[in-house]
């Protein structure tokens, strides 16, 4: 048995699963139905959600018995999401692209095994396509996954590659060996592109931000419908986007790929 599994705690882990299965419900949960999303029984699904609200993170209703998120977990994201300098430089990059080109821009971080939206800057484009600050998404079929997992450690590359490469749209890039590849492509270039790999109308392409010793955890990128975003158009979005990659590279102290 590894050191983690002998110090992790099971009961904390089940917990905070329901705490995201509560969290990730537009809707009010009930006991059975956080019960099925964790794959847990409802007896044990009861106790970890009176368990949270005795702690303020989920608050019960009154009339339904319903239980839904509190506002006490956004003080947990508050020092997170709190815009310090570096922050607002990024902000006022993506913000000088957003009226270049008229596209949303959003930043994300790497966060184990996909990406979080941690920024977004609104463009004027009617056909677009929308995510929400907090997304998640896989690394192996989106722009910004993949080009934040190319410039990390081989072992973590590895792992990820092992962990299986699942299939999402039509496009998808599920082959280890073609997928090794594509990220030697992009380390190479110093962008990525997504090409219908997460949803069969989306087209995306994303760069990365290097900071010092190379550390590369956060990254922009753009997306579109594929019905707007050609490959000229993704052509058009490279330039300002390999740009700010340069800029906020050598302004947080990284050195980009190749210049």
């Amino acid at each position: 048995m590894s050191s983690k599994s002998v110090n992790r705690s099971s009961t904390a882990l089940k917990a905070l699963k329901v705490l995201e299965a509560v969290a990730a419900s537009s809707q009010p949960v009930s006991v059975s139905e956080a019960a099925q999303r964790v794959d847990i029984d409802g007896s044990t699904a009861y106790r970890m959600l009176k368990t949270l609200v005795d702690a303020g993170y989920v608050v019960q209703d009154e009339i339904s018995k319903r239980y839904r998120l509190s506002y006490k977990a956004v003080s947990l994201s508050r020092n997170l999401l709190a815009e310090n300098e570096v922050t607002r430089l990024i902000r006022e990059r993506l913000e000088q692209i957003t009226a270049e080109t008229r596209e949303t821009l959003h930043l994300s971080v790497l966060d184990g095994n996909e990406t979080v939206l941690i920024l977004q800057v609104k463009g004027t484009q009617l056909v677009t396509v929308h995510f929400q600050i907090g997304d998640r998404v896989p690394l192996h079929c989106t722009a910004i996954g993949k080009v934040l997992l190319a410039f990390q450690d081989v072992r973590y590359i590895e792992e990820i590659t092992a962990a299986g490469l699942p299939k999402m749209a039509s496009n998808t890039i599920t082959d280890p060996d073609e997928f090794r590849k594509e990220l030697q492509h992009i380390r190479s270039q110093g962008y990525a592109i997504d090409d219908r790999e997460l949803s069969d109308n989306m087209r995306c392409i994303a760069v990365p931000i290097f900071e010092g010793g190379g550390r590369v955890h956060r990254g922009i990128s753009i997306s579109g419908p594929d019905s707007r975003f050609s490959f000229e158009r993704l052509e058009e979005l490279k330039g300002p986007l390999l740009k700010a990659s340069w800029e906020l590279s050598e302004q947080l102290g990284g050195l980009p790929w190749t210049r």
